[in-house]
């Protein structure tokens, strides 16, 4: 087994991982990739979303935290980027609301005077082993959050955002991979591979570059809190590499996406999957 059986009420807490999760606090060191760029990150209280912002700081960036209520690990995260040197915006808030979504993007924009980098990154998902097993508003919910949000929030962003900036949502493997129990978590993370497809070509006579990574599976809150205890005791180990990711494993690829390196890249889909083929 990769981590002992858990289980946590949704949305789940860094604090109650066992094993604790790997950010890069100890880890990542920047490089001014992203020095004096502004950041919206959601989820960036914990898991992805928190490395994402630790490595945007340490990289020269301001963040701007969305989270739903996680006032601890967005607390935790915040420390991490004024540690820094880095200034940071909590914006606690349900991403489902489109009011929620343009009300982050104004109060971005009154403190910081712009908008960089948007990482649509907040996701939910549950398991359930059967169609019926499903009900209709969980449905809907995993769509409000996964899909319908990153629409509002890059309609809102974009016309704040100069030649240059870029948007980076969360894919995963599963937009091809499709597990059966995680049906409306797969499908929206397959709209997400084709919605930034899409967008990418869309704003690129503006100079706004849109891409995605594709995680396999990583060891964040969002796994104990929505799958039973026996898979999360095994989660990782199906892959080529016999293991979970860290979220400090995904960082690089969202700073490079994020940053000037990536300037003939958009449209695209990065897989960090331990392996995991998406062909």
């Amino acid at each position: 087994m990769s981590q002992p059986p858990q289980h946590q009420m949704p949305p789940g807490h860094e604090r109650e991982l066992r094993p604790q999760a790997d950010h890069g606090e100890q880890s990542y060191r920047g490089s001014g990739k992203l020095q004096d760029k502004v950041a919206i990150i959601t989820g960036g209280d914990s898991g992805i979303g928190r490395a994402v912002a630790i490595a945007f700081a340490r990289e020269g960036a301001d963040v701007v935290v969305s989270y739903l209520d996680e006032e601890d690990d967005a607390q935790e995260t915040r420390r991490w980027i004024e540690q820094a040197g880095r200034k940071c915006m909590l914006m606690p808030g349900d991403i489902a609301l489109p009011a929620h979504c343009r009300q982050i993007v104004k109060q971005a924009v009154d403190t910081f005077g712009r908008i960089d980098v948007l990482v649509n990154n907040a996701a939910f998902q549950m398991t359930r082993q059967s169609l019926d097993a499903i009900p209709d508003e969980e449905w809907i919910h995993t769509f409000d959050v996964n899909i319908h949000a990153m629409f509002f929030l890059c309609k809102a962003a974009v016309p704040h955002m100069r030649p240059g900036s870029a948007i980076v949502n969360t894919a995963s493997v599963n937009a091809k991979k499709a597990p059966p129990h995680l049906l409306p978590y797969s499908a929206t993370k397959a709209a997400i591979a084709n919605f930034t497809a899409s967008l990418g070509q869309l704003l690129a006579d503006k100079g706004i570059r849109v891409n995605c990574v594709a995680p396999g599976p990583i060891w964040t809150p969002l796994i104990p809190s929505t799958m039973p205890e026996e898979e999360v005791a095994h989660l990782g180990e199906g892959v080529p590499l016999k293991r979970v990711g860290q979220p400090a494993e995904l960082a690089p690829a969202f700073v490079f996406l994020a940053s000037g390196d990536a300037s003939y890249v958009t449209g695209a889909m990065v897989p960090v999957t331990g392996g995991t083929p998406m062909l």
